[in-house]
C-alpha cells in the first residue's frame, strides 16, 4: 500500500523475498546489455575516484536514468512502512544463519559463544551508522552498490568492492545450502556424508532456482508458508531450550578441558557471528520504497538489529544450556538439532531438523533473490560485463542463473567452515570500504559524526585481523582462497574498466 499504511501479512512476507526480484530494467532476448545502462559517467579509470558530480564534465544518460530522488525505475515510493521495513530486515536475518554459525562460533569462542553474538551485534551497530547516514542521503534501491558509486565514482574501486559484496551474498547461499545437507543427514541415513552434504546442498539450490523461475506467485506462496513455520519454530525452540536448560553447562569462559579461550579466538568468533547480521543491508536496498526514508530507514535498521540480537542470544543460550561445549563442537554443523536431543529425544531432533530444512530453503531463495538483484544492478551500472550465453529471457533471469551456478561450485568445493571464512573476509573488506568512502569522499555531502565511523573501521579491522590470525594457524587454505578471489576480482574489474575507456579518458559505459 501507499502512504505507509499497514501491510497485510501476505504482502509483508512476500516483500521479504520480492525485494530482489526486479533489477531495475530488463534486456530483451537478443538485445545487447551495453545498450541498457542506467547511468554512464565519463571519468578516467586511473583518475581520482570521485563521484560524477565532481568530474566537471557532462554525464551521459543511457536508456532509463534513475529518478531525481535516487529511486530505481521499479520503486514505489511510500509503499514500505517502518514496521514493514523492520519485518523485511528481520525476515532475512533471522533463520538459517543461526543454524549454520552456532557450532563454528562455539569452536572459536568456547562457552562465551552466546556473548560473541552480542558483541557482533555491537560491531554491526557501529557499522550500521554509516549505512543509516548513506541511506538518509541517498534513499535508493541500489543499496550498497549505489553507495559505493557515490563514494568512489564508477570505476574499478566501486566495481571491486561491490563484487566482493555480491560474492559474499553468493557465499551465504552456499553456507546455507551445506547447512541444509548437514541437518537433513541427521534423520536420513546416507553415507558418506562428505558426498551427500554438498550433493544435497546443490540439490536445494536447483530446487530453489526452479521455484524462482516459475514466477513470483510460486515464490510468494512457498515463502509465505516457510516464513510462518520458521518464525514460530525458532521461537518455540528458544523458549523450550531456555526452560529446560542445565545451568551446569554454562561455565565461566573455559572449555570442558579447562583451556582458556584466547582473545583472538573470541574476536574471530565475533567475525563469523557478524555474518548472521549482515542481512540488515536488505533494508538499504529498499530505501527508495520506504515511507519517509530519511527518517525511517535508520530506525528500521536499529530496531531490526535489536530484535535479532535478542533472538540470537536466546537460541545460543538454549544450545549452551542443553549441551556441553565438547558436544556442541562435536556437532558443529548441526548443533541445534543435537541441542534438542537431551530434553526432547529423537522427536526434538526431527522437529529441529524440519525447522532447519524450512529455514535453509527459505534462506537460500531469499539469498538468490538478493544476490541476483545486486548483480543486475551492477550490470545496469556498467560495473560488470554481461553475456547472454545464448540464453533467452531478461537480465534478471540471466543473473539468477549465474548466481546459482556460482553457489553450486562453492557448495561443492568448500566445507562449511571455509565457506563461512570466505564470507566473513569478503563482507568485512567491503564494509571497511563503505566506511572509508563515507569518511574520505563524502564528508562535505553527508552529515555524520566522524568518531563513530572511525570506530566502525577500527572494530572491523580488529575482528578481521583476529580472524585472519586464527585462520593462518588453523586453516591457511581458506586465506589463500580468499586472497586468490580478491586478486581475480581486481584484475578482472581492472581489465573490464580499461576496455571501456575512450582515448580521451572518459568511460565508454
Amino acid at each position: 500500500m501507499r502512504g505507509g499504511k499497514p501491510w497485510s501479512i501476505e504482502t509483508l512476507i512476500s516483500k521479504t523475498t520480492r525485494f530482489a526480484v526486479e533489477a531495475g530494467g530488463s534486456v530483451r532476448e537478443g538485445e545487447d546489455a551495453s545498450t541498457t545502462g542506467l547511468l554512464a559517467s565519463p571519468r578516467s579509470v586511473d583518475g581520482p575516484q570521485r563521484p560524477a558530480a565532481f568530474q566537471g564534465g557532462a554525464v551521459e544518460v543511457v536508456d532509463k536514468p534513475p529518478s531525481p530522488g535516487g529511486q530505481a525505475p521499479e520503486d514505489v515510493p511510500g509503499s514500505l512502512s517502518l514496521s514493514g521495513a523492520v519485518s523485511l530486515g528481520t525476515g532475512v536475518m533471522i533463520g538459517a544463519g543461526i543454524f549454520a554459525l552456532t557450532g563454528q562460533t562455539a569452536r572459536l569462542a568456547g562457552d562465551l559463544f552466546p556473548i560473541a553474538f552480542i558483541v557482533a551485534a555491537l560491531v554491526v551497530g557501529f557499522s550500521a551508522y554509516s549505512y543509516v547516514k548513506l541511506s538518509d542521503a541517498y534513499p535508493s534501491s541500489g543499496g550498497v552498490a549505489m553507495f559505493l558509486r557515490e563514494q568512489y565514482g564508477p570505476g574499478t574501486t566501486t566495481g571491486v568492492f561491490a563484487i566482493l559484496m555480491y560474492v559474499s551474498m553468493v557465499i551465504n547461499e552456499s553456507l546455507v545450502a551445506r547447512t541444509f545437507g548437514s541437518y537433513l543427514l541427521q534423520i536420513v541415513d546416507l553415507e558418506p556424508a562428505s558426498f551427500w552434504v554438498p550433493a544435497l546442498g546443490v540439490g536445494l539450490l536447483m530446487v530453489a532456482f526452479a521455484v524462482i523461475v516459475a514466477g513470483n506467485k510460486a515464490v510468494q506462496a512457498t515463502q509465505r508458508a516457510m516464513a510462518v513455520i520458521k518464525i514460530l519454530g525458532l521461537g518455540a525452540f528458544a523458549i523450550a531450550g531456555l526452560v529446560l536448560a542445565d545451568a551446569a553447562n554454562l561455565t565461566n569462559g573455559t572449555t570442558s578441558d579447562g583451556i582458556e579461550v584466547s582473545p583472538e579466538g573470541f574476536l574471530a568468533a565475533v567475525a563469523l557471528a557478524i555474518l548472521a547480521y549482515k542481512g540488515f543491508t536488505t533494508i538499504t536496498n529498499s530505501g527508495g520504497e520506504i515511507v519517509d526514508p530519511h527518517r525511517n530507514t535508520g530506525r528500521a535498521i536499529v530496531i531490526s538489529l535489536a530484535i535479532c540480537s535478542v533472538v540470537y542470544l536466546a537460541i545460543s543460550a538454549a544450545v549452551a544450556g542443553n549441551l556441553t561445549l565438547a558436544e556442541i563442537i562435536a556437532a558443529e554443523d548441526f548443533s541445534l538439532a543435537e541441542a534438542a536431543r537431551p530434553a526432547f529425544g529423537d522427536g526434538g531432533v526431527w522437529f529441529t531438523v524440519g525447522l532447519a530444512v524450512v529455514a535453509t530453503a527459505s534462506g537460500v531463495m531469499a539469498s538468490i533473490f538478493a544476490a541476483s538483484r545486486m548483480l543486475g544492478m551492477l550490470t545496469h551500472m556498467r560495473q560488470v560485463p554481461h553475456s547472454h550465453f545464448a540464453m533467452p529471457g531478461t537480465i534478471r533471469i540471466h543473473t539468477t542463473v549465474y548466481t546459482v551456478v556460482l553457489a553450486m561450485v562453492l557448495t561443492a568445493a568448500f566445507d562449511l567452515s571455509r565457506i563461512a571464512a570466505l564470507g566473513a573476509i569478503y563482507y568485512l573488506l567491503m564494509d571497511i570500504a563503505v566506511h572509508w568512502g563515507l569518511l574520505r569522499h563524502l564528508r562535505n555531502r553527508v552529515a555524520f559524526k566522524a568518531p563513530i565511523v572511525v570506530s566502525a573501521i577500527v572494530l572491523d579491522i580488529t575482528v578481521l585481523g583476529a580472524f585472519v590470525w586464527v585462520k593462518a594457524s588453523t586453516d591457511a587454505l581458506s586465506l589463500y582462497a580468499a586472497a586468490g578471489g580478491v586478486i581475480l576480482i581486481i584484475l578482472g574489474e581492472r581489465l573490464y574498466m580499461r576496455s571501456h575507456t575512450r582515448p580521451d579518458g572518459s568511460m565508454q559505459m
